[in-house]
């Protein structure tokens, strides 16, 4: 057999994937990333009337429908006051492709990116896969990410730093003024400030704030997608917004890996953007009480939570044997390392399932952190 590549070599399956395929079948998984709400209505039914119209049959335009990048625009506008041209949009296959998207346009090889410790797993893989080389940044004691620990770890190999608020997997949200210092360092230090705000929508408590509204310069990037605000991880819809001349760079990677974003999931997407918010207000409440009903129950148990602000986990600090205890017994946990070094002594805990599941769960959590201490 020929040799593969070593930068796929120097990767590995996710921690997640692995703790999953330990588990028992019959097991509570508290370890999903996804809303366990249906995608509202009026988007499946876009993606329906395209695909019987014969709207949906063909490629689009590589950088997404001209409507898409509209409605992409006026949501940023809307959501979060600034202000992007259609042509500063890309639409992709998910969040996960718009992150590859920048990491291979803007990554080579001995550069340096800085990603948060503990952080999404896929912000060191994607940089291996660029050739580059991750550098942690463990996070403040309450879970946020310190900009200043961020500026004492540029050097002149770095080329761009990961902001994620609301985060995961700790669903800490970033405050003003640490995204006004994001964009600052962007700006001082010519550096890309990278910023997933997947969960931008998925806010309990405080303002989602974007470094793109801030920066001064073009060095920020912004990834987002449906899949966590509309409950649509599935269809495969993403985006990257930035300056045209990144964006070019990226749409070269684009058009060859994807072509274009699935046309069925444009359709959805651009409806689920523009038609009735009510859905998400209503999935947001329901996770906010189970936010509440988990954190209180982890205080139960005597583990030590910061209160989520956003997203749908809560990252307890654990004693040692507790995340193989707690699957043993039959509740699936994702162990913090999983989400870098500085994730030990850690788990991430999703609340993305009923309330009545989640009491299950959190009363055989309870056991565990007994048995092991």
């Amino acid at each position: 057999m020929t040799e593969f590549s070593s930068r796929v070599e120097q990767i590995s399956i996710s921690g997640i994937r692995e703790v999953f395929e330990a588990a028992g079948e019959d097991a509570i998984n508290l370890g999903l990333g996804q809303p366990d709400f249906p995608t509202p209505e009026h988007a499946r039914q876009a993606a329906v009337d395209a695909v019987e119209s014969g709207e949906a049959d063909a490629y689009t335009s590589n950088m997404g429908t001209p409507a898409l990048r509209e409605a992409i625009a006026h949501k940023h506008e809307r959501d979060e006051g600034f202000v992007v041209d259609t042509d500063q949009v890309i639409a992709t296959a998910g969040g996960s492709e718009a992150l590859h998207l920048v990491m291979e346009a803007h990554v080579g090889a001995g550069d340096e990116v800085l990603v948060p410790d503990p952080g999404f797993v896929s912000y060191e893989a994607l940089t291996t896969l660029a050739g580059g080389e991750s550098v942690s940044v463990p996070l403040r004691e309450d879970l946020t990410l310190d900009p200043a620990a961020v500026e004492d770890r540029i050097t002149d190999d770095t080329v761009a730093f990961v902001v994620n608020s609301p985060a995961n997997p700790t669903g800490t949200v970033a405050s003003e003024s640490d995204i006004r210092e994001f964009a600052r360092i962007a700006d001082e230090h010519d550096v890309l400030c990278i910023s997933d705000e997947v969960y931008a929508q998925m806010l309990f408590e405080g303002t989602h704030y974007s470094p793109y509204g801030f920066a001064e310069s073009d060095n920020v990037v912004v990834v987002n997608a449906c899949s966590k605000t509309y409950s649509m991880t599935g269809w495969r819809l993403g985006w990257v917004v930035g300056a045209t001349e990144r964006i070019e760079r990226m749409l070269r990677v684009h058009q060859y890996v994807q072509a274009c974003a699935s046309a069925p999931a444009q359709y959805a997407a651009e409806a689920a953007l523009t038609g009735p918010q009510e859905p998400v207000a209503e999935m947001n409440a329901a996770f906010e009480r189970r936010r509440d009903l988990v954190v209180d129950g982890l205080e139960d148990a005597g583990l030590d939570c910061p209160r989520p602000a956003g997203a749908f986990y809560a990252m307890p600090a654990v004693p040692e044997g507790f995340v193989d205890e707690v699957i043993e017994r039959g509740v699936v946990v994702v162990p913090g390392e999983a989400f870098g070094d500085h994730g030990a002594g850690h788990a991430r805990i999703s609340y993305a399932t009923d309330e009545a599941t989640l009491k299950e769960a959190l009363e055989i959590i309870g056991n565990a952190a007994r048995a092991v201490r």
